[in-house]
Parts: structure tokens; C-alpha cells; sequence
């Protein structure tokens, strides 16, 4: 668990991927609301957009050296069978 001084003293990095893993999850488990035309789009396309951001920082690894908080994403397409 990575913690430091100062403002990110109370930071625990790996609890914020955990929280990113579990919003990521309830995005994609919630159901849509009773919604029509173009407020149903919006909604759908803003929880594919939610799922795509909150899944990449679950995937993240990070680092907290000095203060600086690093998440490092790899985006490049996984091998087949991975």
C-alpha cells in the first residue's frame, strides 16, 4: 500500500483501483432507466463512456514516489488467449 506525506497522506492508492474496479462494475450491471429516443442514447452512450473510463483505471498500475501519482495504462491490444 502506498501512502506519503503531505496532502497525499491520506491516499491509498490501492483503495482508489478498488473503487474504479467496483464502478466499473456497477455501470455495466445497471439497468437503463424508462427512457425514450434521444435521452435513451444519451444515457447509453454516457454509460458505455463511464464503463471505458472507470475499467482503464482499474487496469492501471500505480506508483506515488514524491508526491507524484502515476497511473500507467496499457492500451495496446492484449495477445490472443490473454
Amino acid at each position: 500500500m502506498a501512502r506519503v506525506g503531505g496532502m497525499a497522506e491520506d491516499l491509498d492508492v490501492d483503495a482508489m483501483i478498488q473503487r474504479f474496479r467496483d464502478r466499473a462494475k456497477a455501470v455495466r450491471s445497471r439497468g437503463v432507466p424508462p427512457l425514450e429516443g434521444e435521452d435513451r442514447k444519451r444515457f447509453i452512450e454516457q454509460a458505455r463512456l463511464d464503463y471505458m473510463d472507470y475499467a482503464m483505471l482499474a487496469d492501471a498500475e500505480a506508483s506515488l514516489d514524491d508526491g507524484i501519482l502515476t497511473l500507467r495504462v496499457d492500451l495496446r491490444p492484449k495477445p490472443d488467449g490473454g
